[in-house]
């Protein structure tokens, strides 16, 4: 997990000092050095220029009137911003684990082996279906332009993010998906609060975002490497839900997925890396010395889960030794959430039907 998180830092830097109070843009700055000296006459057609100005701000209308006057605008682009809109989602694929919000999640109580009573051939064959949903029900999510999908993934190492999304989202228009893979912070996100750089990850009107790792890490890693004092991260669930509940008043539905493995199928995971030369570059040692804390991870992930399952963005448990089984129930959890979501092309423009293409 090291190469995937590396070193976070132990909190944000403090602020930037020298500035001790807000500065009214209306007024002087009186620390700002005065107008330099000009031709007979200049310095006071200046000062009558920058009296003119003051007055001008003075008698514009406040940015708050500003934003009032667009909420018309603000409301067409995004219906559900303004209304508080919660979408109706369906139930997940039968075999997912949905945690109840309020109630406690225990991952040691969830079969990581359960298939569903389904054999690999049916999976594999049922897949495909799902594959053809998802591509239909994308392009109609982008020709409407007016909301948005983002699917989070979290696992432990080897617990199948990078194939689930590889497997699921096989076929889809590359223009109206994105997928971004979160690992070390950079100076600059470690310069932001948390969620800055996932914030402005977040999948815009008619796309799909897919999440490989999250916003989640912040209360994950940090807590099992004890990068962040503990006030700090427990702090944190409540933000990340306020985050996903403005996502979803503004138009963005959100999906999770935790894709949950055995701590002997991450054995076997990990040595067939190590057995095959072509698998390598998959492999760092450092995977070895994350597999001592899986206990601890365990228990991070039942509190994040627990704490952040809520109405409007419930987390998912997917049983997921078996690969076969894991894609299906997530693709068909993905086109299910589709379906429900409706999205519908826009109406052509009048004339269209009796139109001719000149030879």
């Amino acid at each position: 997990m090291s190469k995937k998180h590396g070193k976070h830092g132990r909190g944000q830097r403090g602020e930037r000092s020298g500035v001790t109070k807000s500065q009214d843009p209306r007024e002087p700055n009186p620390r700002a050095p005065g107008p330099a000296a000009g031709p007979p006459g200049q310095g006071s057609s200046k000062a009558s220029s920058r009296q003119a100005a003051r007055q001008a701000a003075r008698e514009a209308a406040p940015s708050s009137a500003l934003w009032a006057a667009a909420a018309a605008e603000i409301a067409g682009l995004s219906p559900a911003l303004l209304a508080g809109h919660i979408p109706a989602l369906p139930p997940a694929a039968a075999g997912i684990v949905t945690i109840e919000p309020g109630r406690p999640c225990l991952l040691s109580r969830i079969d990581p082996d359960a298939d569903g009573g389904l054999d690999k051939d049916e999976a594999k064959a049922a897949l495909s279906v799902e594959r053809a949903r998802i591509q239909g029900l994308q392009e109609r999510l982008y020709g409407e332009g007016k909301r948005s999908l983002l699917v989070v993934f979290q696992a432990i190492d080897t617990g199948g993010k990078d194939g689930t999304i590889r497997s699921v989202l096989e076929g889809v228009n590359p223009q109206g998906c994105r997928v971004w893979s979160f690992k070390v912070p950079s100076t600059e996100e470690l310069d932001h609060d948390f969620l800055w750089r996932y914030h402005k990850r977040t999948p815009g009107r008619g796309m799909i975002g897919v999440f490989n790792r999250s916003h989640y890490e912040d209360v994950l890693v940090v807590r099992v490497k004890d990068l962040v004092p503990e006030e700090v991260w427990r702090a944190r669930y409540g933000l990340i839900n306020d985050f996903e509940r403005l996502l979803t008043a503004s138009g963005t539905t959100v999906l999770k997925f935790f894709l949950h493995i055995s701590k002997d199928e991450q054995k076997e995971r990990l040595e067939s890396r190590i057995a095959d030369p072509e698998k390598h570059w998959k492999f760092d040692p450092a995977d070895l010395v994350e597999r001592r804390s899986w206990d601890a991870y365990q228990a991070a992930f039942d509190d994040a889960l627990t704490r952040c399952s809520t109405p409007y963005a419930p987390w998912h448990v997917v049983p997921a030794n078996r690969k076969w089984f894991r894609n299906l129930i997530v693709a068909r959890t993905i086109a299910d959430t589709l379906e429900a979501m409706n999205p519908q092309f826009p109406a052509a423009a009048e004339g269209i039907a009796g139109l001719t293409v000149p030879d």
